[in-house]
């Protein structure tokens, strides 16, 4: 294991994210004042993240290693994707907690390093789950901070460490294929760089058209930006306590909700369409699946919104008729944040019928598309598992009959199934154990019971943010006890980077040199 080289590469990495904080340091310092407590704690932590970027980066090295190589190979790969999380979530964190230390008070929230922690931890897994009670106590420049933090993680820190990074060399598509989001991206240049860049410029474009666009919705330019860089994200983090709802405004909504669906498709469908080729987007199966669950799973929130009567229950509070434009806006919005994985509410659906919230639940668990910002299963592999369900169903009857399984025009070989199969039991199993082990450390709690404990589990592993019961669409996550925050934190983590990345590190096999 080159270990010296993946200590340079997180020097980088560090590096890279201090150049950001520097910048909205710049940005705060103008807007704000040098003396504002937000924009010292921003300062202070540019300056440790470049101190510990260097410490790093000058104790690692680009040399050839005592094997003779001195590329990256792909034990390297998968120990610094993950560790790259770890040491993104420590630097990130650092501005909550230097500025709960000076301004914020002993009773706020971030005063706790490991507070601190989970919500860097989610905003760069694009979680959105928050431990804020009171999202209005954050000054604007940490609001902003936060944004930015769930937006670089979107589409991946690793990508842009890739793109602007030309000395991890072939070791770069190694990292690429591992932590981008879903089975393989597709449509997109085969050169790794050119790639990275091609996602990256797609992925500010888009910011900027939806900032524009929220804008002109009536959102200030402050509030846009904010919510143009968790949507793209698919993160879920706002600036209100009522998130989008607490805008009260159905064309922002809309706007939301547009963004949500594109920002959880194939990237590369986007690349595509940006290229002329617009038929090849309706061509692809895993695209007609999403907007087919999408529309069957609106459709039944809606129904059963509407069949329950009564009113509906915003974040603000207020309550609605449960008219049809209510119910549509209501439920159209919900269906499409949790199955994109975005976590955004405009209501909440604690109080909602029972199979309203059946169905909230699978859409966890399905997320969006291979290759999107988006998290949970992915469309593809839940397509992929159930086609190889039926055609397991039909050699139970016709053994001889050899039928080749094909998504499109492509042909899934059986490694491929394997590997699917293998996620889909993956996920199942980490959610039992989280759901468990949340129990047993809450057991002296009230507020933990199964439905908050599962719904948590799923939340952070499918990386939605917010679940039913006491982690639901108007609470957080702040009540639960530091250890059970670090274990979704590492729930977070594995679900992000898609289990195995992970969960690879802890097997022996892995550290040995041969």
């Amino acid at each position: 294991m080159n270990y010296r080289l993946i200590i340079r590469q997180l020097g980088l990495l560090v590096l890279v994210l201090s150049a950001v904080l520097l910048s909205i340091w710049l940005w705060s310092a103008i807007a704000i004042g040098f003396a504002d407590a937000a924009v010292f704690s921003l300062l202070w932590s540019t300056c440790a993240g470049v101190v510990l970027g260097l410490v790093l980066f000058l104790g690692g090295t680009s040399r050839r290693d005592q094997q003779g190589t001195g590329t990256m190979g792909r034990r390297e790969a998968l120990l610094l994707v993950s560790t790259s999380w770890l040491i993104g979530a420590v630097v990130s964190s650092l501005p909550f907690l230097l500025w709960a230390r000076i301004d914020g008070g002993e009773n706020h929230p971030f005063h706790s390093i490991v507070n601190c922690f989970f919500e860097a931890m989610s905003g760069l897994t694009t979680t959105g789950a928050t431990i804020l009670t009171d999202i209005s106590t954050l000054p604007a420049p940490l609001l902003f901070w936060r944004a930015m933090i769930q937006w670089l993680g979107g589409l991946g820190i690793v990508v842009l460490f890739v793109a602007v990074l030309p000395s991890l060399g072939a070791g770069g598509k190694k990292l690429f294929k591992i932590e981008a989001p879903g089975p393989e991206p597709k449509g997109v240049r085969p050169h790794i760089r050119e790639t990275a860049r091609f996602l990256w410029l797609i992925y500010v474009s888009l910011t900027l058209i939806q900032i524009i666009a929220y804008k002109f919705a009536g959102l200030p330019w402050f509030d846009a930006s904010c919510h143009a860089l968790s949507t793209l994200a698919t993160g879920g983090f706002s600036t209100q306590n009522g998130s989008i709802g607490g805008y009260d405004s159905r064309l922002v909504s809309i706007i939301t909700i547009v963004f949500m669906v594109i920002a959880s498709m194939n990237f590369g469908l986007i690349y595509a369409a940006t290229r002329g080729r617009l038929r090849i987007i309706w061509e692809d199966s895993e695209f007609r699946c999403y907007l087919f669950l999408l529309a069957v799973g609106s459709v039944v929130i809606v129904c059963s919104l509407l069949g329950a009567g009564g009113g509906i229950t915003t974040t603000t509070g207020t309550i609605e008729p449960a008219t049809i434009p209510n119910a549509l806006t209501q439920g159209v919005f919900t269906a499409v944040s949790i199955q994109t994985n975005t976590g955004f509410t405009t209501a909440n659906y604690n109080t909602w019928p029972f199979v309203a919230k059946a169905v909230i639940v699978m859409m966890m668990l399905i997320g969006g598309c291979a290759g999107s910002t988006a998290g949970g299963i992915k469309i593809i592999r839940v397509w992929l598992a159930f086609r190889i369900m039926l055609s397991e169903l039909e050699r139970a009857f016709r053994p001889n009959v050899v039928r080749p399984l094909k998504v499109g025009k492509s042909n899934i070989d059986p490694e491929l199934k394997l590997a699917t199969i293998a996620y889909v039991l993956g996920v199942l199993v980490l959610f039992s154990i989280g759901a468990g082990t949340l129990m047993v450390l809450e057991s002296g709690n009230p507020k933990c019971n199964i439905a908050t404990a599962a719904t948590a589990s799923i939340a952070t592993i499918c990386t939605v943010g917010p679940g039913f019961a006491n982690v639901g669409a108007i609470e957080n996550y702040g009540w639960f006890s530091d250890a059970s925050k670090l274990l979704l934190c590492l729930l977070m983590a594995i679900g992000r980077l898609e289990i195995f990345a992970v969960l690879v590190l802890i097997t022996p096999r892995f550290w040995r040199s041969t």
